[in-house]
């Protein structure tokens, strides 16, 4: 693609070509004239006050072709030079509304108390109060426990115990006692949330026309004691009992009903084969299991229970995926959810269930690493996690009660258990889609739910972006995106922020074992599209140069990022690897403290933001220069309007010698497109923009990648393929 024109170049002919009629193309025309004459007195970054005014004046609209958003944006910053001044901005908090959000609320409220005079308002003070978050975590988790709807049976002797020897990172509120899914379920006047406030809204795929459901706070709590009552009749206290299913209003009340009762949960993506559903079963050493008859999606049925029999669980309670009836045969073990629930019909107040206290250090929810290689790893939660994840959501992404918040996904992935937490202890409302969300019936649904929050992970956006399958549908009352999972493509991101008046993409990076991000977009920080703009609240980190040594804080660089351990709700132990050697082994120590690994390289930008660049194992050495697979493939996913997505492999001769360039292509539907001529454009296009020193050896076009079940893209996959075929082709 050739070098866009500079946004005053712009004319009415190049609009219609976009897309717009001749009529709306000269208005639009006008506006931008306008726009611009305002940003030509601002002083300094010019481009980024272009785009500042073109988007609170509202001027490019969600009804505009994508092609119109493209041509403004890529206009507007022609000229700008990313390596000098940083990635340009896209979204810029006003001071007003910063004022009005959880994290501005609480800064306007605390910040001269903990900051002093230094403090101004919540965007100009945002660095100054999260070091002081860092340096002293126990003050912000104070008050954060101040703001939500925790309930302790026994309250913490302090926030963080740093004397205890036996735990090196600091013991987080020893001595509280709670049960983490009763603060769940419980009236919170402090957080807006009554009994009749609606905790859940819904709708099943093929109902798509009908109203969405909805469930009052007082209904979910009424449904998650019956449940639990039926658990004791089944299971004993402490037992491990697994769920493998969609993440419906049933898979949500039977979670929050297992941990009241105070049983483990066993997450388990419904996606997964009977092997590993095998394997995370024996790890746990679950008592039962949770699982549908079937799945529905695209209006048709997958087998579920089928793959669980073949997986061989102690005990299956089995839903139906329609009506009342279960519609497979059980196993003489098994039992339907109807005659499940009908053993709590003795007890005579089965709506009402007494809750289980622990320590807050106890085993929740036992998750699963994604496994690409061997064992998944088990990370055990305790009532610590929820309470991290809940805060980062209501900090970062800024859920607030009353929000609509829908983010698809599974409990078998953290984001199940994120989601739940940050709706319940919050106040917010979580939106449940039951079928598949690549098509318009999903996006019909948070039209009709009303959803403010939406969370994606970008292989999504970049499915509805290229089949174009939710145009004329209204998101603009979602206030904020979410984003995890993947490196963002940020043509992508302009085409999903653009749907409601360029609503933020809160970027998001962390992991299981962390219950949280550790780098993360926020509400008081200008954004870039694909970056991250901070740190976490209360997170610090370093990045590694290739012999462990920190690069200065301030400077940009590029290196794999080392946590400070003092992490509150970061796991302290794994049930099947050494948490030591997996997190600590080989780390280097930072002023006194031995930095907790996490594994992934990180780049931080002129201007502070930060771009992750994939695994430390995606790295790639070409010709003495090491680069990320991750920043081949965002220069490559421009270079041809064919394209879909890219991968890019370094993958050494058969014959031996210096590693060499690989990038395999998926192609949008209906496109052609020839190896050489790309190999021509994505080596023209890394040398101008990375390095002229890289060279594409050898394009591949494929018809889809293979991925994980979460969808993450399966890199080792892919080389170990082109390495057999490089090899083959060299016999010849």
């Amino acid at each position: 693609m050739g070098k866009p024109k500079s946004i005053g170049e712009v004319g009415v002919d190049d609009l219609v070509e976009a897309g717009l009629s001749r009529e709306a193309a000269a208005e639009l025309e006008r506006t931008l004239r306008v726009s611009l004459a305002r940003a030509r007195r601002q002083s300094g970054l010019y481009p980024r006050e272009v785009w500042r005014e073109l988007t609170s004046a509202r001027t490019l609209k969600p009804s505009h072709p994508h092609r119109v958003h493209q041509l403004v944006y890529y206009s507007v910053y022609s000229d700008w030079d990313a390596s000098a001044r940083g990635p340009p901005l896209y979204w810029f908090p006003s001071l007003s509304q910063s004022k009005e959000t959880n994290l501005g609320r609480l800064m306007e409220l605390h910040g001269g108390r903990l900051l002093g005079s230094s403090y101004k308002d919540p965007i100009t003070s945002f660095s100054h109060f999260h070091k002081f978050s860092v340096e002293h975590p126990d003050v912000y988790w104070s008050i954060i426990l101040n703001e939500f709807s925790i309930s302790f049976h026994r309250p913490p002797s302090c926030i963080l115990n740093t004397s205890d020897k036996s735990k090196p990172h600091g013991s987080w509120l020893p001595g509280a006692v709670l049960n983490i899914a009763e603060c769940c379920l419980l009236p919170c006047q402090q957080q807006r949330k009554g009994d009749d406030s609606i905790a859940l809204v819904w709708r099943d795929e093929g109902y798509d026309h009908t109203s969405v459901n909805r469930m009052t706070l007082k209904e979910l709590r009424e449904q998650v004691m019956l449940v639990a009552n039926a658990l004791d009749v089944t299971f004993s206290k402490g037992d491990a009992i697994a769920i493998d299913m969609p993440m419906t209003v049933h898979a949500v009340i039977i979670y929050l009903a297992i941990i009241l009762g105070g049983f483990v949960v066993v997450s388990i993506a419904d996606s997964f084969a009977p092997k590993e559903i095998a394997s995370r079963l024996h790890i746990s050493k679950a008592k039962g299991i949770f699982t549908q008859d079937f799945i529905q999606r695209g209006g048709r049925k997958f087998p579920l229970y089928s793959r669980v029999v073949e997986a061989n669980p102690a005990k299956a309670i089995v839903l139906p995926v329609v009506g009342d009836g279960v519609g497979v045969k059980l196993r003489e073990k098994d039992m339907s959810w109807k005659a499940f629930l009908c053993q709590a019909d003795h007890i005579p107040r089965r709506h009402y269930y007494p809750s289980f206290y622990q320590s807050v250090d106890s085993v929740t929810n036992i998750l699963f690493s994604s496994g690409t290689t061997g064992e998944p790893k088990a990370i055990p939660w305790t009532q610590l996690s929820p309470i991290r994840c809940a805060a980062d959501s209501w900090a970062h992404i800024d859920v607030r009660a009353g929000d609509v918040f829908c983010w698809p996904t599974n409990l078998g992935w953290v984001m199940g258990p994120i989601a739940i937490y940050s709706c319940f202890l919050v106040g917010a409302t979580l939106a449940l889609y039951n079928g598949s969300p690549l098509g318009r019936d999903f996006g019909k649904f948070v039209q009709d739910a009303g959803v403010t929050i939406l969370g994606t992970v970008p292989s999504l956006v970049k499915a509805w972006k290229s089949t174009q399958c939710m145009e004329g549908l209204d998101w603009t009352k979602i206030r904020s995106f979410g984003s995890t999972g993947e490196t963002s493509n940020v043509d992508d991101d302009l085409w999903l922020s653009s749907k409601s008046f360029y609503s933020p993409i809160i970027e998001c990076c962390g992991g299981t074992e962390l219950a949280s991000s550790y780098i993360q977009g926020n509400h008081l920080q200008p954004q870039a599209f694909g970056a991250f703009s901070n740190a976490s609240m209360t997170t610090g980190f370093v990045i590694l140069d290739d012999h462990g040594v920190p690069h200065p804080d301030d400077q940009p660089c590029v290196g794999e990022v080392g946590l400070f351990p003092v992490y509150m709700g970061a796991t302290d132990r794994l049930l099947n690897a050494d948490h030591e050697k997996v997190y600590f082994k080989g780390m280097p120590t930072y002023k006194g403290v031995h930095l907790r690994r996490h594994g992934d390289i990180i780049k931080r930008t002129v201007g502070g933001h930060y771009i992750v660049q994939g695994r430390a194992d995606d790295t790639m050495n070409l010709g003495g220069i090491k680069t990320s697979s991750v920043e081949i493939e965002r220069v490559c996913d421009r270079a041809d309007e064919s394209i879909l997505e890219t991968a890019a492999l370094s993958v050494a001769p058969p014959t031996g010698g210096p590693e060499q360039l690989v990038v395999l292509v998926v192609l949008k539907k209906g496109y052609e497109a020839e190896p050489n001529d790309l190999k021509v454009k994505f080596s023209r296009a890394i040398q101008g923009n990375l390095n002229p020193l890289f060279k594409v050896s050898y394009v591949k076009i494929a018809a889809e990648f293979p991925r994980t079940a979460s969808n993450k893209l399966l890199r080792r996959v892919l080389r170990d393929q082109m390495r057999q075929q490089l090899f083959a082709q060299s016999k010849l």
